[in-house]
């Protein structure tokens, strides 16, 4: 007898990026597809002594069952790290922990969308959050982009339009776009928030990777200047990027009752993120080794990006443009055809592949109207040398 699978199954696919993987056992392959932090960046020593503490100081807190809102050391040092980043009034009770920040997405989904319900998200925005979701039935409203973010006006219009559940945002190097939302704008998307009452979700994982200045403090930062904004704001942060993906920890501010909700949706789920990794987390940042960790991780990354964009005008010259990240993992990119070169990204993934190096076409990313013409490219993993050598394979392959 055949298997009746949920209705909502209809409305996802595999991710496109995962697909993409498939394809990447061959030898020799250079792969600029990823979303990953470089592993090599890892504090391993840092994260062995807060393991270490962890057993030895609270044995009983990191290998039990914990509470479904985190382990309240944690919070407390999320609070903290959040004070440092210019959210001075959060205490350990305005968030949960989450089992990565994706855990987030799913938990807004299951909070607060019903099948039908409009959500606007950028054009283009995180793959897995378009997945997320239209699982949950949403339908999805696409808010132009450009090399400071969000559009602002655009995205007004769409809000007065559409009067969406919720707005989905990641202001600052977003994935994949790398677009850092400039200080104006994220102004104008709190007083929109506030004069529409409309949610706004802040998306987080990418905002200490930055290479040169500090990027605008975030939405959540800047809400203590906009009255009325903070009842209207969602938070998702995440120690991924920075620290470790495998400890699988990140965080949701977001006002009292939807954080209800969302703990009660947890439950269901996994009743809590790993005590042992929530455990860990906690005694790694009250060592206070993460800003060195993040300062190595930045200059290591600023290099990488840099190589990567001389590369590309090197090699491909006017038949690619992009903004040359200030911040995150992600190179995004258009061709141009100029000069008879190729002018779509799925088509020139493929003759990448044939050349021994690989991306993601930029198509997926949208929730409508996709730009055919783009691409992702990641810098995080690859050497210097790796880097020069994957983008001289792309030349060959344009």
């Amino acid at each position: 007898m055949p298997i009746s699978f949920a209705d909502r199954l209809n409305n996802v696919e595999t991710s496109a990026i995962r697909e993409l993987f498939k394809l990447l056992g061959k030898p020799g392959i250079i792969s600029f597809a990823g979303g990953f932090p470089d592993s090599a960046m890892f504090d391993v020593d840092g994260i062995r002594e807060a393991v270490n503490t962890a057993l030895s100081e609270e044995p009983g807190g990191a290998l039990q069952y914990g509470a479904t809102e985190g382990y309240q050391p944690l919070r407390e040092q999320i609070a903290s790290f959040m004070h440092g980043k210019g959210v001075k009034d959060l205490s350990p009770e305005q968030l949960i922990v989450t089992t990565g920040s994706q855990q987030g997405l799913d938990l807004l989904g299951k909070t607060l969308i019903s099948p039908g319900d409009k959500v606007i998200v950028e054009g283009p925005t995180f793959l897995a959050t378009i997945q997320c979701f239209r699982l949950y039935g949403a339908q999805l409203i696409s808010a132009p982009v450009d090399g400071n973010g969000v559009k602002t006006d655009e995205l007004e219009q769409l809000m007065a339009e559409h009067k969406p559940k919720f707005v989905y945002l990641i202001p600052t190097f977003g994935n994949p776009s790398g677009a850092l939302l400039n200080l104006e704008r994220r102004k104008a998307v709190l007083a929109m928030a506030v004069k529409h009452q409309t949610l706004i979700v802040e998306d987080d994982p990418y905002g200490d990777l930055y290479f040169g200045e500090a990027p605008p403090p975030s939405l959540l930062a800047l809400s203590a200047s906009v009255p009325g904004s903070r009842e209207l704001l969602v938070h998702c942060g995440s120690l991924s990027k920075v620290l470790s993906p495998g400890l699988r920890v990140g965080w949701m501010v977001g006002p009292a009752e939807l954080l209800s909700r969302a703990t009660m949706c947890k439950q269901f789920s996994d009743a809590h993120t790993s005590t042992f990794a929530q455990a860990t987390a906690a005694q790694y940042l009250k060592a206070g080794r993460m800003p060195a960790t993040l300062a190595k991780v930045r200059a290591v990354y600023a290099e990488r990006a840099a190589t990567m964009g001389r590369a590309l005008k090197r090699e491909l010259g006017d038949a690619i443009d992009f903004v040359p990240p200030q911040g995150g993992l992600f190179v995004w990119a258009r061709l141009t055809g100029a000069g008879g070169k190729v002018g779509d990204g799925a088509t020139f993934a493929q003759r990448a592949i044939e050349k021994g190096v690989a991306f993601v076409p930029g198509a997926p990313f949208y929730a409508a109207n996709p730009d055919l013409s783009t691409l992702r490219l990641s810098f995080a993993t690859a050497g210097l040398e790796k880097i020069e050598e994957g983008v001289g394979r792309l030349g060959e392959a344009i």
